[in-house]
């Protein structure tokens, strides 16, 4: 175990553990939280900035991380200093700062496509009766499916970790824990989801990145393209997978029009998505949540 301190200056336990001879799993906190995700991606980044011999991959979750590495190259012991000397560097920062980007990410609601599919599968459900917009509204103490719609856009999302399927992000609502909208996931995964659904989980939001099985409510669909391994869209220049860890989101309702628009934007190579480069400040955050989060809402406004 490796104690350090978090941003918020609590007392925290590392635990680290070895996956066979080549991975280095560390488990920054038992659950999960922005302070908790915040420290993996500072010390996976200042890892990563070190190109350690030897390390041969670095994969951030939500409040954890694996290292893969050749040990003929690299001893265990060497390793192990190496991210414990970074976790403390991290933890006795005086601010922690993030250099990311605002996304904005178009989302047609209660779409035609997850509506039809979340009706094959109610035998599945909690809810066999309505739709998963519904279930998610009831679930939260909600008046309407339109009032969670506003909850669901209204404050940004960080994007904890991705993978799980290939280019998948898993977003974290950038709220106080009280207001963080919560869904628990189907009773029995789906043999079916339609790509680009905008799903959630626990408190986790995602965007489905292929077309598969799935457990997650359905909300929408976004026609933006975030999984491209021919690379042939503009977003896609320096890799396949579009979506960072640390990235923040803000979903933007769209109707069938501007949907089907998108969708000709896609079909013809010119789609991008709405994006600017931003400094995300874990102190600034804390000393003001919704009038930081109102900054970062309106990041994207003037392009």
């Amino acid at each position: 175990m490796s104690t350090s301190t978090d941003a918020s200056g609590t007392s925290t336990a590392s635990r680290y553990s070895w996956g066979g001879d080549e991975h280095l799993v560390v488990q920054v906190s038992e659950e999960m939280s922005l302070e908790a995700n915040f420290s993996v991606m500072a010390v996976t980044d200042l890892l990563r900035q070190r190109h350690l011999d030897g390390v041969m991959d670095i994969c951030p979750a939500n409040a954890s991380f694996l290292i893969r590495f050749d040990p003929d190259v690299l001893a265990p012991a060497d390793l192990e200093a190496a991210v414990r000397g970074a976790e403390a560097e991290v933890a006795h920062a005086p601010s922690l700062t993030l250099e990311t980007r605002v996304v904005e990410v178009p989302v047609w609601y209660a779409d035609p496509y997850t509506t039809e599919t979340g009706a094959r599968f109610r035998d599945r459900h909690q809810r066999p009766e309505g739709n998963d917009l519904e279930f998610a509204a009831a679930e939260n103490g909600l008046s309407s499916v339109q009032e969670f719609i506003d909850r669901h856009s209204g404050a940004p999302w960080i994007t904890s970790m991705v993978g799980f399927v290939a280019g998948l992000p898993f977003l974290f609502q950038m709220v106080s824990r009280e207001r963080q909208l919560e869904v628990p996931k189907y009773l029995r995964p789906r043999t079916d989801t339609p790509p680009l659904t905008v799903g959630h989980g626990g408190c986790f939001a995602c965007i489905y990145s292929v077309r598969g099985a799935g457990g997650y409510q359905m909300f929408g669909v976004t026609p933006g393209p975030i999984f491209d391994p021919s690379q042939e869209q503009p977003d896609f220049a320096d890799f396949m997978v579009f979506f960072r860890p640390g990235d923040i989101v803000k979903f933007r309702p769209i109707d069938e029009g501007e949907y089907h628009r998108i969708r000709a934007e896609v079909s013809a190579g010119r789609f991008r998505f709405r994006q600017k480069p931003f400094r995300f400040s874990l102190d600034e955050f804390h000393a003001d949540p919704d009038a930081y989060n109102r900054t970062v809402l309106e990041v994207l406004n003037g392009d």
